[in-house]
């Protein structure tokens, strides 16, 4: 039986993990982000990749980048099989290594993919003391495997900026739209249609999207579910339940305790 999903992380490296998905018509995700650095490759079939508001077909061999805070999904293409490896690399240890983010979201390089592979097997196989120093050699590699893109006309929105940026800081208080608009200086309806046009999500979406953020990374400490809901802005357990799983295509559970490189779950027994 094909795994549907396994989590991977290991104590030794607390600023990465990775995530192995054997059949992605089981797990499907509505548009979502991450606090950290994403990047992909499309190991079978092909699948649907929304970044922004910008749609690619992806097939096996494709490599997906997707920056901090960029909305986003991938889900299958008329019900086909497809399969898929995603790396998550924290912001703060990119940094640290002189890292710049690059602006390419979609490669087809080969070189690319082969070298992500290498790297996924090395991050399982290889002994703790050489996985850092291979993973900062793959980033310091990384721009050589990727063309460079014609640059666009920047779309950037102050006052939808401050709008998100008011979110982001207040995403565990009980926010209302009214509030939000307010922060921003926009009128409710404007807002709405704006803020979706920018990111991908309403407002409300947006702040949900931020809840399950901080969730997953409190639920990356060990700490119990139920107080990470209540501290995440969730009404109750279920709530953040069922939020997470739309999310991410995961239960908190799922999540919470795939804390080692042996430890994982199939998505059908949870």
């Amino acid at each position: 039986m094909i795994e549907v999903s396994r989590f991977w992380r290991d104590p030794a490296l607390p600023f990465v993990e990775a995530r192995r998905v054997g059949d992605g018509r089981q797990v499907c995700y509505a548009a979502h982000s991450h606090e950290s650095f994403s990047l992909g490759v499309i190991t079978g079939g092909r699948s649907s990749y929304m970044t922004g508001a910008v749609s690619h077909e992806v097939t096996a061999g494709n490599t997906v980048l997707i920056k901090p805070g960029v909305v986003h999904s991938c889900n299958p293409v008329a019900g086909e099989a497809w399969s898929y490896l995603m790396l998550f690399v924290d912001m703060p240890w990119l940094s640290a290594q002189g890292v710049q983010l690059p602006e390419v979201t979609l490669s087809h390089s080969p070189a690319l993919y082969s070298r992500v592979l290498e790297l996924f097997a090395d991050l399982f196989d290889k002994a703790t003391a050489e996985r850092e120093g291979l993973l900062a050699a793959f980033f310091r590699d990384l721009p050589g495997y990727l063309q460079p893109e014609a640059a666009t006309p920047s779309d950037e929105h102050a006052q939808l900026e401050a709008g998100a940026a008011f979110i982001r800081s207040h995403r565990q208080d009980p926010l209302t739209l009214a509030e939000i608009c307010a922060a921003a200086g926009l009128s409710r309806a404007y807002l709405i249609r704006a803020f979706r046009q920018r990111f991908g999500l309403t407002p409300h979406g947006y702040l949900l999207d931020q809840r399950v953020q901080y969730a997953r990374s409190q639920l990356r400490l060990g700490r119990p579910i139920a107080e990470v809901a209540v501290d995440a802005g969730f009404a109750d357990q279920a709530h953040l339940q069922r939020a997470f799983k739309r999310h991410l295509a995961a239960t908190p559970g799922h999540y919470r305790n795939a804390s080692g490189a042996q430890q994982h779950h199939s998505a059908g027994h949870e």
